[in-house]
């Protein structure tokens, strides 16, 4: 009988479902080399790097369309692949404004000036296209166009924006009521004119 009672036994553990399986670790996006390794610092060396990049645009155009029309793709137009590079603009301008909004929210929101440490990460972003002037038009025209925000950018400068703004909320909170809204004092009573 206790031969029948081990074999349900292990008919009922090979019939129970498997443990879950563990959730994968998120994966950890790098950061850039040289960029600060704090929120506020990595966006405001975004904000340099990515306005260097947006600066040589119009200096770089001429040699990138050169390029694109001797390197022809046989399934795409010029038209097309130089429209990337007009996408890319536009996106990196919008998250040129999203860098500078996390920015301004970080400085509002904390207590002690940060703003002298963000203008030093936006010159240390800047910086990595401190060599342009120096290389020939056809090199800096290849750098530029393979040249990526870092991934860990605008993630980093939408969280930063969304944790500025409900810290300064909390402050906010804590602050005096405007006068408009503040209640109205209540009148003196009329004290009776002394007779002479």
């Amino acid at each position: 009988m206790s031969a029948l009672l081990f074999a349900l036994a292990l008919f009922a553990q090979d019939a129970e479902p498997p443990p879950p399986a563990a959730e994968p670790a998120p994966v950890e996006l790098p950061f850039p080399n040289g960029a600060p390794q704090d929120d506020y610092g990595l966006v405001s060396w975004c904000h340099g790097a990515l306005t260097g990049y947006l600066d040589l645009h119009d200096q770089v155009m001429p040699e990138v369309t050169r390029i694109e029309t001797a390197f022809r793709a046989p399934d795409r137009t010029l038209a097309e692949d130089l429209k990337v590079y007009a996408d890319l603009d536009k996106q990196g301008r919008k998250d040129l404004k999203l860098f500078t909004r996390a920015m301004e929210a970080a400085e509002k929101a904390s207590l002690k000036p940060i703003s002298p440490r963000g203008a030093e990460a936006v010159k240390r972003g800047r910086a990595t296209w401190a060599a342009a002037p120096n290389l020939p038009k056809a090199r800096l025209a290849q750098e530029w166009m393979s040249w990526t925000l870092p991934a860990r950018c605008a993630p980093t400068a939408q969280a930063l924006e969304k944790r500025a703004k409900l810290l300064g909320a909390t402050f906010d909170a804590n602050s005096e009521m405007p006068a408009e809204v503040a209640p109205a004092a209540e009148p003196a009573p009329e004290t009776p004119a002394n007779p002479s």
